[in-house]
């Protein structure tokens, strides 16, 4: 048998990327990702319901956990990498909160725009009489 089809036959090579480590480690990984999440899901019930963060400090708390959930979530569910195979996903999201920021703080411009516009109902109940 020449170097070729031994090539063919070795069962490493009809692995994909991701299942090489094996079931182990991948189990490992998603259990490491609940406990994190987990435990920032829990993070963000106290801080809400606890009087020992100051009040006003209480949502830029819970944003930063908020913002530390998506990580775990892109990292460990979604295995978003900063690999040379995650480059076009990286890309994709990026683009997907690009477009999602344009169409929420473009919908807010219109809107405060159209309340600017808008008469009051003091203005409205004149023009009646």
């Amino acid at each position: 048998m020449d170097e070729r089809d031994q090539r063919n036959n070795d069962p490493a090579d009809l692995e994909t990327p991701g299942e090489s480590a094996g079931w182990k480690s991948g189990l490992a990984k998603s259990l490491i990702g609940l406990a994190a999440s987990i435990v920032l899901t829990l993070a963000s019930f106290w801080a809400a319901g606890t009087g020992l963060v100051w009040g006003p400090g209480v949502p830029v708390l819970l944003a930063a956990l908020a913002i530390g959930q998506m990580g775990v979530h892109l990292v460990f569910f979604l295995h978003i990498s900063s690999g040379p195979e995650g480059t076009n996903t990286i890309l994709a999201l990026a683009f997907g909160v690009f477009v999602v920021a344009l169409v929420v703080f473009g919908s807010l411009i219109i809107m405060a725009n159209l309340d600017a516009g808008m008469v009051s109902m003091d203005g409205l109940m004149r023009m009646q009489r």
